[in-house]
């Protein structure tokens, strides 16, 4: 035969002593020889028993030492002394599912499970085996006898039910499931999956009769009360469901769900004022549940919308509620999400935000939009508190420490703004998000370079590049860098190319890429890249406009360098005597 290395058996031992999906406790009898297990197999002369006994047990030796061809060859090798040998089948089946397919496998476990039917670990296997290749009715024959096996498994019983309702079965599967009830006693699982029967057979009757059964064994449980008046609602016998809550009611007035079927029920019978009024009263109650509330607000908010949409109805409510003492923010984080679904102003918004952080000050989604809303109104300080507020609370989260940063930048504080930065770093694991992790090296660099130590900017903008390639902020400075220290130059072309690339519009971009083709004397490319860098360019750019004279100056055009050169002094240009100097002597002139 072929040999191959099985090494992706590394597990094989123990999936066969864990005997398919039934786990250990068939494990003695999976792969034990014929006489010590319950088969009764075609008899074998005493003498090919014990030759059969020593080669298949020798394969189980050679399986459980990892010496999986060896195993493969000696379960061949037995199965040629005893062809009868159940076991040497089961076994083999694990092999022939990687070496040969599926199919195989299932034939070798079908035919173990023929020879030795008393064996639960075959036919669960075999069960299984059927499930997955959507051989439901040979699944069920299987399950069916583990059942008869082993009739106090419900585990077994509950896989015969699915069974049958995959195979739209539903008179054997309610069998199933009175055999579950049986051995369970009933429960309201098993009353709702006989509902659900009931439901596809179109027996109305029968569904409501099992609500009835549980409701008088357990009169003392309102909640069978209210889903049969549930019941009754949703199939158009709305009085009769209303006497179901009532009598709820008079028993246990403040039932929370008897009171949002009640709502229910007004709502059907078209009564908005009482249905209104009585979910306001649950939203204000302190006895309803929160996920209660959570529910009745979205549905308020749902109504609302398919209503026209009214904000102010809504609007008002969340008020109500929040006048009221909070144990959590979720009430707060849902009127701000619908403050945002209808567009509210920002500060309306924000005052919301500020009440979610007065319940929770370690809701971090919601500082982090609070200090999203403060950047776009560029009031860093006031980042730069809500930042330093959530660090105390979520020291592990990145974000926090990147917007201190950047708040400090903004500040003009590069110091503290390094130090958060490296604060920052010293949170990054294997989750971190790549791309965050890659501002923060690019920022740092930047920096860095602003200080004068170059050496570490460029290692910081490696690390940048190495978290996020096509980071294109980082690889236009690291290349602009680069170039005006006329280091590197066709490294630095690369990167600037990239952004080009990335942004064929972006005139910072163009201007960096035309700038390093100027350094490396490539004056016609730069001049193509120059123009379209200006043409661009709605900032009116000193720097370019600069460099566009120094580019059109290298191609013979003098008289257009002297004009950008006197535009450049116009737009405020810092090195207005190394410009003056151009345009005096009418050239370029390094600086």
């Amino acid at each position: 035969m072929t040999r191959i290395i099985l090494h992706i058996l590394t597990c094989l031992s123990v999936a066969i002593l864990a005997a398919g999906c039934g786990g250990a406790r068939y494990a003695a009898t999976a792969y034990l020889p014929a006489d010590t297990a319950s088969a009764t197999l075609p008899a074998v002369s005493h003498n090919d028993s014990l030759r059969f006994k020593i080669y298949y047990l020798e394969a189980v030796k050679q399986q459980i030492d990892g010496n999986f061809d060896a195993a493969y060859d000696l379960l061949q090798h037995s199965l040629g002394i005893n062809p009868n040998a159940a076991e040497a089948y089961f076994m083999l089946s694990f092999y022939d599912g990687i070496l040969k397919n599926d199919s195989v496998a299932l034939a070798d476990v079908k035919k173990a499970s023929e020879l030795n039917p008393g064996n639960n670990a075959y036919l669960e296997r075999l069960g299984g085996g059927y499930i997955s290749v959507n051989n439901f009715a040979e699944a069920t024959k299987a399950y069916e006898k583990l059942a008869h096996n082993s009739p106090e498994r419900s585990d077994v019983l509950d896989i015969l039910a699915q069974l049958y309702g995959r195979q739209k079965d539903y008179d054997k599967m309610l069998g199933v499931l009175e055999r579950m009830e049986a051995l369970e006693g009933a429960n309201e699982d098993l009353t709702l999956a006989k509902m659900r029967v009931y439901s596809l057979q179109g027996k109305k009757h029968e569904e409501f009769n099992e609500l009835k059964s549980m409701a008088a064994k357990y009169p003392n449980d309102m909640n069978y009360r209210v889903m049969m008046g549930n019941w009754l609602l949703q199939n158009g016998k709305s009085e009769e469901a209303r006497e179901q809550y009532a009598e709820v009611l008079r028993a246990e007035p403040e039932n929370t769900n008897a009171r949002m079927s009640m709502i229910d029920y007004y709502r059907t019978k078209e009564m908005v004022k009482e249905a209104d009024s009585l979910q306001e009263a649950m939203l204000l109650s302190e006895k309803t549940p929160l996920e209660s509330k959570i529910v009745l607000i979205r549905q308020a908010v749902a109504d609302n919308e398919s209503q026209g949409g009214d904000s102010t109805q809504v609007l008002g409510l969340f008020k109500k509620i929040l006048s009221q003492p909070q144990e959590t923010s979720d009430m707060a984080e849902l009127y701000a999400a619908y403050m945002t679904l209808k567009k509210m102003p920002q500060d309306s918004i924000s005052n919301v935000l500020e009440t979610v952080l007065a319940i929770s000050p370690d809701n971090a989604a919601a500082r982090l939009q609070l200090i999203q809303a403060e950047w776009g109104k560029q009031d860093f300080d006031r980042v730069a508190e809500l930042s330093r507020q959530a660090l105390d609370y979520n020291p592990d989260e990145m974000a926090f420490y990147y917007f201190l940063g950047l708040a400090y930048v903004q500040k003009d504080d590069d110091d503290k703004a390094l130090d958060v930065l490296r604060k920052g770093v010293s949170q990054i694991d294997g989750q971190s998000n790549k791309d965050l992790v890659s501002d923060f090296y690019a920022i740092m660099g930047d920096i860095l370079h602003d200080k004068g130590q170059a050496e570490e900017a460029y290692a910081a903008y490696d690390s940048c590049l190495q978290w996020k390639d096509d980071n294109l902020g980082c690889l236009n400075n690291y290349a602009y860098y680069l170039s005006e220290e006329n280091r590197e130059l066709a490294k630095a072309e690369q990167m600037s190319f990239r952004t080009v690339q990335a942004e064929p519009d972006n005139s910072t971009f163009l201007d960096t890429y035309a700038w390093i083709l100027f350094k490396r004397k490539k004056y016609a490319e730069a001049l193509q890249y120059i123009d379209m860098a200006i043409d661009n360019d709605t900032t009116e750019s000193a720097v370019i406009i600069e460099h566009a004279g120094d580019i059109h100056a290298m191609n013979g055009d003098i008289d257009g360098a002297i004009e950008y050169w006197n535009k450049a002094l116009e737009a405020g240009a810092e090195n207005g005597k190394a410009l003056r100097k151009k345009i005096k002597l009418k050239k370029y002139v390094e600086e």
